[in-house]
């Protein structure tokens, strides 16, 4: 037997240190080839590290939250032969994770993954006795599908890698019900007295630091608009109903979009980014739109690129693509980066107003809130209109307030009138 040993590698980019975010292994652990060990973070992403090797894992280099310099000790496995002991090489990482874009939103740590094969969960013994303080590896999102199915999940056997529990795992229990909404109604009434601690590392600690950053360097201001979208809603029905088999259904995005792209003829200085350690401000023609995205590890940022260059469906098909590539976990740091001007929207859930936070170093954001219907006063008469408002935020460094107001106005207008969003 001999011992292979797997370095902190080199991510590229002139890094010299990361931090480690995640184990997806512990001593004793059987690991196969391609399995993932471990994830790590630098500036812009979670990178996923993977064994070359079959073997038993019987030392880790760190713990998660530590930041590690390149070349340093991973992990150590124990394989047949001689090993590597001597001279070890960290494998290329093989998947990139979304990268963290510097973003408006809290972002939760990346679910776990695996490349090697795993056994799908089996409806035979789903059920598995832990201690009552005992906390089994899952991912957030499997802890808040388990909070919402009413689970206890330290009941639930994990078939993923060290014994994480997985979304299927949750589903095998619920098969055998096992699950807690058969306990008696007043159990849900009982005091609680527990607490559960949660480290501050990887994605969720570079998106506080960003989310930080942004609030400390620039000068947010916010300015809130009502716009009536009932042409525009009746614009994209009649699209839709007429094309959409052919072409594809629309959102309300790809309008916003396009009315992002027409109105920045007009104010150029909203489409820019600025460094203000060179106290520069550049001006961009290309206009790149961030468009925000739910997904499993948060809120990601991918990016339309060219938007001044696409039509309403080749932007409704990339912010398509883009979003199930974010919600994935395949959009790739280019994907994820280089945005000129950020929109953010959380759909039916959008409330009346928001106050987005600056994606530095863009200085504007738009912010779309939910459609409602309301009574509306139209030449002297009352009438029904779906009303929507955008709550926009500015870097009044770079950006006047007035300017500000005239391009929401912009936007405005163009909305309302949106047979205007297509004359040249």
């Amino acid at each position: 037997m001999g011992t292979h040993v797997i370095k902190m590698p080199d991510i590229g980019e002139g890094i010299a240190e990361v931090e480690l975010s995640q184990w997806h292994v512990k001593v004793g652990d059987l690991v196969v080839e391609d399995q993932v060990l471990a994830d790590v973070m630098t500036d812009k992403a979670m990178v996923d590290i993977p064994s070359p090797v079959h073997g038993k894992v019987i030392a880790l280099g760190g713990q998660p939250g530590e930041v590690m310099a390149v070349g340093s000790v991973l992990i150590s496995i124990e394989v047949e032969g001689a090993g590597n002991l001597k001279e070890s090489a960290a494998p290329a990482p093989v998947k990139e994770a979304p990268a963290v874009p510097k973003a408006e939103a809290l972002v939760e740590s990346k679910p776990a993954a695996a490349a090697a094969p795993r056994p799908a969960p089996v409806c035979q013994g789903p059920m598995v006795a832990r201690e009552a303080d005992e906390r089994p590896l899952a991912s957030p999102a499997v802890r808040k599908h388990a909070l919402d199915l009413g689970i206890q999940l330290r009941l639930v056997r994990g078939s993923g890698p060290a014994g994480r529990v997985l979304h299927e795992d949750l589903e095998a229990y619920l098969a055998q019900g096992q699950s807690n909404a058969s306990t008696p109604v007043a159990a849900a009434y009982a005091q609680r007295n527990d607490e559960e601690q949660i480290q501050v590392i990887g994605m969720r600690r570079k998106i506080a630091q960003r989310m930080q950053d942004a609030t400390q360097r620039a000068a947010h201001f916010s300015y809130v608009e009502e716009i009536d979208v009932t042409a525009i809603e009746e614009l994209r029905a009649h699209l839709n109903e007429k094309h959409g088999a052919s072409r594809g259904k629309l959102t309300l995005l790809p309008f916003l979009v396009r009315a992002l792209v027409v109105a920045l003829r007009d104010f150029p200085q909203m489409n820019a980014r600025y460094d203000d350690e060179a106290q520069v401000i550049t001006r961009l023609g290309a206009v790149h739109v961030g468009v925000a995205t739910q997904s499993d590890v948060g809120l990601m940022v991918p990016v339309v690129r060219h938007a001044e260059a696409r039509s309403l469906w080749d932007s409704a098909a990339e912010i398509s693509r883009l979003a199930n590539a974010a919600r994935n976990g395949k959009a790739s740091r280019d994907e994820l980066s280089g945005s000129t001007i950020t929109l953010t929207s959380l759909g039916a859930l959008g409330g009346i107003v928001s106050t987005p936070v600056l994606n530095l170093p863009e200085v504007a954001i738009v912010g779309v809130n939910k459609i409602v219907e309301r009574p509306m006063v139209v030449k002297g008469q009352v009438v029904i209109r779906k009303m929507m408002n955008l709550s926009s935020s500015f870097d009044h460094r770079v950006v006047d307030g007035m300017d500000a107001a005239l391009f929401i106005q912009a936007i405005r207008g163009l909305l309302e009138q949106p047979a205007t969003l297509f004359v040249e």
